[in-house]
Formats: structure tokens, sequence, C-alpha cells
């Protein structure tokens, strides 16, 4: 016959029930009565495998019952089903059945548990070293729900007696008891909770949480998972507010009480994570803080998630608990399972009583979203007529998977040793090495996997629970997160869920300080803590778009920050643009004079017979009113966006018209001079001015310029210049003189002329003659050379465009200057007084 005993352990404090993983959503009631005694408990179960059939009624016997239900009743009840399970499975051990038996007096302990163990040395019935038995019983013991039950049984046992025992665990997973070398034959259910913390800091970042308080106990677990929360928690910039650490020995612990308690009163978080054995001074922490009314978001483990008040609070749907269960499925038919045990000790109020309900809202879902408005007493008496299923907790389903796991390891064992011909299958080495290989799917479909090393991760679905008046409790799952999906995808939180539980998408702020929002950058003050910071306007032409940026982001040179620097604008590209109001009137005021000074030369040549035009060289008034032409045409090159062409074309163009204009007034100056020289008696200057050698005069005045123009754009041509400083907001576009010296060599130069051209023309101003335009000539070189020498500091003292039409208005003017003075009171007499441009007339009124 092969035997199995479990020991089982349970806990005094109702802080043990765990939730089960499930979509549906749960409810509780709680009972008010709270027991104190030995934090660290345990209890044994002694299961055998018997060779007859086990009815479901046989376990009624096993399992005491009592007046109070409490929470050391779930995992018998667990175990009960899990054997029945397996007892009526014709696939696994055939004509074999498990019973159990529950110990006298029921929990203990672990003081008192371990003298009531089979193995105890009073309950010892040989010796060991004496023993002649070919076969050896192996016994199986299931421990928890606390390491510290399991790691005192797995220690308390000689070496010979530990290969008589195979113990698995179930509750939370330790990393003590996976020391190879210390517990040999240990196997923990759970799977490890390495990615509780990233876990717990993908939640937090979610809602945008960086300021947390931490609880934890002070032993070697509670600072190893310090060590890794602290880690995922560096890496996404969330900080403590502060860090508790309790200690286990319950009198250093009372005597600092009042100083955990003022640590979380205090503290402006308000999220605070509770990490640690249930059955602690932790847990006696715990309580105390609920009792006392302190408002904030517990974020925890399964085994937390119980409603340990002493009295009755008001429901706050903006605080209660997050736990993070293991995530598994539905296992059905538990509560029916128990009612069919006694249907009269096991009502359904009893079992509120016990452990958590599940509870379909999408049934009903109308009564669902109303019923967080309900009095709890409403609320339990529209529940209590709702069908619902009893929830396995994380511990229970750890028991109903090690059930199965002993189940598959012996049924294996029994194959192969039919096979060899063997029927014993007692010996414990023998079930150990088929127990470490065993994988298989339990009957909800999920793989259960006994090799230690390759023991994965877990994978959690998290809930909140509220706690109603008179023990009511709630809760929903509102997310799930699985490590094996890609980063950014491994948390799933349903947001439509939180609204419906809380009527609100969003969850209390827990921050240190405020989000610094766009157009501000954070600024740390040395030694406080990351999460802290003040908030401060981003530099002069910088921004950020984002919150809690470290550093502002410089704008692009063609573009500008808005005044919020919030973002980059483009900046307005700037120059004399033909639909600018002072650019169409420049444009305008050009093609105007230029039409004007064709209209007079139309006038010149058909008067081209008449004295005033004949008097003073007509050719030269012909050329001279070409260029004049073009220099009033000049300025169309300065409108409009510049490019490399009209920025060359600007300077070269200005420069060879109004060298020719002033060379033509330089010749006219001269030809004046020439003509009265020549009349005068005894000069010989006539072939001078029968030659035309005043008209060599424009040809090199002309060459000279080309010289210059051609050193010009040798040296350093005009170029396109993007000014994107000058003036906020805007990039100025302009003709970059390219070299400056060529530039005022040139200005120079028509300076030089010009004032040629006024000295020759003001000795000239008094020649007798009719005719003599030297007056006319000397107030035009005036006028030029006052707008040229204006221009010079108005032009330095603008920018942009502005500095553009100043240039183009002294083209204007000067143009405007020599035409008015030169041409318009020839005009006067040609047009108005014609009878001053005929020779007879002119003669006649000699005579007189």
């Amino acid at each position: 016959m092969f035997t199995l005993t479990f020991l089982f352990l349970l806990v005094s404090i109702p802080l043990l029930v765990s939730s089960f993983i499930h979509r549906r959503d749960s409810w509780r009631i709680n009972q008010n009565e709270d027991k104190d005694g030995d934090l660290l408990t345990g209890c044994v179960f002694s299961l055998a495998a018997a060779q007859w059939p086990i009815e479901k009624g046989n376990f009624n016997n096993t399992i005491p019952f009592s007046r109070t239900p409490t929470e050391n009743k779930y995992f018998p009840l667990a175990l009960a089903f899990s054997l029945d399970e397996v007892n009526r499975n014709p696939h696994l051990l055939p004509n074999t059945s498990f019973i159990f038996e529950f110990p006298e007096g029921g929990c203990k302990t672990v003081s008192k548990l371990y003298s009531r163990m089979p193995f105890s040395e009073k309950n010892q019935q040989f010796l060991p070293n004496y023993n002649c038995k070919e076969k050896t019983m192996c016994i199986t013991v299931l421990s928890g729900p606390d390491w510290a039950t399991s790691a005192k049984v797995g220690t308390s046992l000689d070496p010979y007696r530990s290969q008589q025992i195979l113990q698995l665990t179930y509750g939370p997973f330790h990393p003590i008891l996976s020391d190879p070398e210390k517990f040999p034959y240990l196997y923990q259910m759970a799977p490890k909770d390495t990615a509780l913390p990233l876990a717990m800091v993908s939640l937090m970042l979610h809602f945008s949480w960086n300021w947390i308080g931490l609880a934890i106990l002070d032993n070697d677990h509670g600072t190893q998972f310090l060590s890794h929360l602290r880690r995922e928690m560096e890496k996404n910039t969330v900080c403590f507010a502060f860090v508790s650490m309790i200690p286990v020995n319950m009198h250093i612990y009372m005597s600092r009480a009042e100083v955990y308690y003022n640590q979380i009163m205090t503290s402006s978080t308000n999220i605070v994570i509770i990490y640690g054995d249930t059955d602690s001074t932790l847990a006696v922490s715990f309580r105390m803080w609920e009792s006392l009314g302190i408002k904030r978001i517990w974020m925890t483990t399964s085994q937390w998630d119980v409603t340990t008040s002493k009295r009755d609070l008001t429901l706050d749907t903006y605080y209660g608990t997050l736990a993070f269960a293991q995530h598994h499925s539905e296992i059905s038919g538990f509560k029916n399972f128990v009612q069919t045990l006694n249907p009269l000790k096991y009502s359904d109020e009893y079992l509120t009583r016990l452990g958590w309900m599940n509870f379909n809202c999408e049934v009903s879902a109308s009564k669902c979203e109303t019923l967080k408005n309900c009095s709890s007493n409403a609320s339990l008496q529209w529940l209590m007529r709702q069908p619902f299923d009893m929830a396995f907790s994380d511990d229970s389903y750890d028991i109903y998977n090690a059930v199965y796991t002993v189940a598959h390891a012996a049924h294996e064992m029994l194959l192969q040793q039919v096979d060899d011909g063997k029927g014993h299958y007692g010996n414990c080495l023998k079930l150990h090495s088929f127990l470490r290989k065993t994988h298989f799917k339990n009957p909800v479909g999920e793989k259960v996997n006994m090799n230690q090393r390759e023991n994965q991760q877990g994978e959690y679905d998290i809930f909140q629970i509220w706690n109603f008046p008179n023990g009511f409790g709630f809760k929903v799952k509102i997310g799930e997160y699985s490590p094996y999906f890609p980063h950014g995808q491994q948390l799933n939180i349903y947001e439509d869920v939180i609204e419906w539980s809380t009527g609100n998408r969003q969850m209390p702020p827990s921050v240190c300080s405020a989000d610094c929002g766009p157009g501000f950058r954070k600024f740390l003050h040395e030694g406080i803590a990351a999460c802290c910071f003040d908030c401060i306007p981003c530099p002069e032409n910088e921004v950020s778009n984002e919150t809690n940026v470290d550093k502002c982001v410089r704008c692009p040179e063609d573009q500008y920050a808005n005044r919020e620097q919030g973002q980059c604008i483009p900046k307005a590209v700037i120059f004399l643009n033909y639909k600018d109001p002072l650019g169409m009137a420049l444009a305008l005021m050009a093609l105007w004079f230029s039409a004007f000074t064709v209209l007079i030369f139309g006038v010149f040549v058909k008067h081209h017979d008449t004295p005033i035009v004949k008097a003073n060289n007509r050719n030269l008034s012909y050329i001279l009113l070409i260029s004049l032409m073009f220099c009033f045409l000049c300025p169309l090159l300065f409108i409009g966006q510049p490019n490399s062409a009209t920025c060359v074309m600007q300077q070269i163009t200005f420069g060879f018209v109004f060298t020719v204009a002033v060379s033509t007034v330089l010749a006219k100056t001269v030809t004046v001079v020439l003509a009265f020289k020549v009349t005068a008696p005894g000069r010989k200057l006539r072939f001078y001015l029968t030659s035309g050698a005043p008209n060599y005069i424009i040809a090199i005045c002309t060459l000279i310029q080309t010289i210059l123009s051609v050193i010009w754009l040798g040296v350093s041509p005009p170029s396109i210049e993007t000014d994107a400083h000058s003036v906020h907001g805007q990039i100025i576009i302009v003709c970059d003189k390219g070299s400056v010296t060529a530039f005022y060599c040139v200005l120079g130069y028509h300076g030089s002329l010009a004032l040629g051209s006024f000295i020759v023309a003001f000795l000239a101003r008094n020649l007798p003659d009719k005719f003599n335009e030297a007056k006319l000539l000397t107030f035009s070189m005036l006028l030029f050379c006052s707008v040229w020498v204006t221009f010079l500091p108005v032009y330095h003292s603008t920018k942009g465009k502005v500095m553009v039409a100043v240039e183009v208005f002294s083209i204007l003017a000067s143009s405007v200057g020599l035409l008015g003075c030169i041409f318009f009171p020839k005009c006067y007499i040609i047009l108005l007084r014609p009878g001053r441009n005929s020779l007879q007339k002119l003669k006649e009124k000699t005579s007189f």
C-alpha cells in the first residue's frame, strides 16, 4: 500500500484568505471577531492512499465544524475538493483513492505542531539505525501558507528522516525554501514573484504615481524585495516617500509603532505598498492603520486582500486596496461541493463569511452599476439572491495543483513499476525522482512544471477592493500583467471597469511635485529625491512640449518659441515684397517714373530740331534719359525675394546705370564749358567740341566702373544673407553686399563723379547763354549728393526690408532729382512755352 501524509498549517488571525483570480467580481462578509495568539501558526493534514472507493461524505467526518466560520476552514475544504476530483478521475491512479485526517485540536502554533507530527521524536516507535524493513514508508507533506512553517518542518528532520519526507508548500514563493542544500525534498507550488516589483511599477506609471510609501518586514525577504523594487523604480523615476522596515520582534515593534504611524500620516503620498508575511508584526501594523481610518490606497499581494478593520468603515471609492494575485483560471463547482458535504452547516451566508464569492456582474449590469451606492444591508440582500460560486484563492490553487502533482508523479511511478513487474511504489527517493520531472496540464488547462530550475515568473491579475460597512467587501478585477508580453504591452488596465466601479477613470494622484507642463522644465535640488523638483520656465527660444522634462529644446534657426514656450513656430520670412504696402508703393513709383522718363524721351525725340534740345548736345540728353529710365527700373531688382542672381544684378546694374547717368551729366557740363571756350576769341578748342570728346568721358567712366565691378565679383560677390536673430519671430532675407569695401568704392566713385560735375557746373553757371543748363546741372548734382550723403547714416541705422527700402528710395530720389532738375524746365518750355523755343522769336526779342 502506498501511503501519503500531508501536513497542514493554518493561521489564527483573519488575514490569510486570498483572492481567487478571475474575471468576475467578488464579494464577501468578514466576521468582526479578531483572535489574538501566536503569529506563527500551522496545521497538519495526514493523507493516505486507500485501495477502496472514497465517497464525498467521508470528508464530512474529517473536517471539524464549529459555530463560527473561520479562515482555517477554507484550506481543508479546498483540499477535500481537490482530492475528490482526483478520486473521481478514472485516468489517475485507478483502484486507488486519497483520504486525509484533520489532527485533533485543529491548528496549532509551530511549537505545538511539531509535537503532533507523526515523525517527531515523541511519536517515533523505532530507531532508524535498527530499521531492517526492506521498504520504507514515504510521507508527503503539504505545508504553509507561511514560509516559516515550511522551513520549520524542513529543518526539524534528521538526515535519515528527511529522505522519507517529500514536502510540498502552498503560499507565496520564498527564496529561502528554494535552497537545495537545506531543503532537498521541498517543492514550492507557487510561481516566483520576481516580476512583482516590475508589475507594481508598471501600474504606478500607468496612473502617473511617482511618490510611493513602502512598509515591509525587516528581514532578508523584505530587504530583497526592497532591492528589486528600488531598482525598477529608479529606472522609471519613481521615488519612495518613506520606507518603514517593521521589526520582526513584537516587543521592538511596539516600542516603535507610533513612529511608523507618523510616517504614514505625515507623508503626502496616497499609495502605500504592503509586502511581507500576513502573520507577522507587519500584519498587526496594517490592522492598526486601517482601524484608525488612514485613507490610502494599499498596494499589496492577494494574501492581504481581506477586510481587517475592527470597526465599520464608510465606503470611499477613491481609496481601498489594489491586490496583485497570481493569474489562474476559474475552478467551478466548489460551492456546490462544500454545500453537499453539510447543507445545513454550509449555508450561503456562512460561505460568504468564509471566503470570496464569485459574482458575474454582466448578468445584471444595471444592478451592479448602482450597487456601490446602496447600503451594505441592501446590497447583501440583493447579492444573496444571485447565483454565485466560491472563489479559489492563490493558496487554495496551490493545494489544488499539489494534489494533482502528487497524483501524476505517483501514477507515472506506478506505471513504470507495473511494467517492471514490481507492485510496491512507496520508496520516497523514487517518488522524488518522478516528482521533480513531473509536468502536466491541470483540469483547467494550465501548465504545471515541477522542475524548480524552470519555475517561471508569475503572471498577475490586479484587483481593486473596497470595504463596506458591517464587514461587507467587494472587489473587481481592473487589469492584468504578464512579463511575457512585449515591452509596453505587459500591463493591461480595464479603464471601463475602473470607471464603472469608481465613477471615474482617474485614480487619486500620488506625486511629490506637480507636473511641469509645457514651457517649463524640472529644477532638481541637490540631496532631494528626483521626484521632488521645482518648475522653472524654459530659457528664451527654448521649448518643452512634454511634462516633466529635464531640459528644454532649443528651436531651430528657422523657428521660434511661442509665448507659452510649448512649441516652435516657423519664423516669418521677411523681405521687401511686392505685396507689402511699402514694396508696392516703391514698385509703382519706379514704374511710374520710368514711364514718365519714356514720355519725356518721346517729347525730346519729337522736338529734336528745336533749339532747346539741340543746345546742350542732343545725344547726351538721349543717353541721360535712357540711363535714367534704367535707374528707375533698377529698384525692381531690390523688390521681391532675393536670390543669388538678383543679388549680383542689384549692385552691378546700380553701379553701371548710375555711372552712365552721372558721367553723362559730367559730359554735358564739360560740353557747356567747351562751348563757351570755343566761341571766345583766340581759342583753338573747337576740335575737342566737334570731335565729340565729351562723349569719351562716358566710355572712360563706364570702363572704370566695369573694372571695379569685376574686382568686386572676383573678391567677394554679393550673396543672400539670412538674419534669424535681429527680429524675434522673423527671418530677414536681404542681399549681402559681399565686399563692403567694394560697395563703398562704387558709392565713392559715383560721389566723385557727381562732385566733379557739381564743381564744373557751378563754375559755368554764369556763362551767358539763353539755353545754358549749367545752373540746372548744378542743382541736380547738389540734390544728388545730398541724397546719397543722407543715405549713409540712415542706411546703417536700419535693418531688413527697411534698409532695402532706404536704398531703393535713395535710387529713386536721386534719379528724380536728375530728371526733374535737368528736364522738367525744358519740357515746360517745349510744351507750355513753345515761343521761347523758336530761334526766330529769340532773334526778334534780342533785336529790341
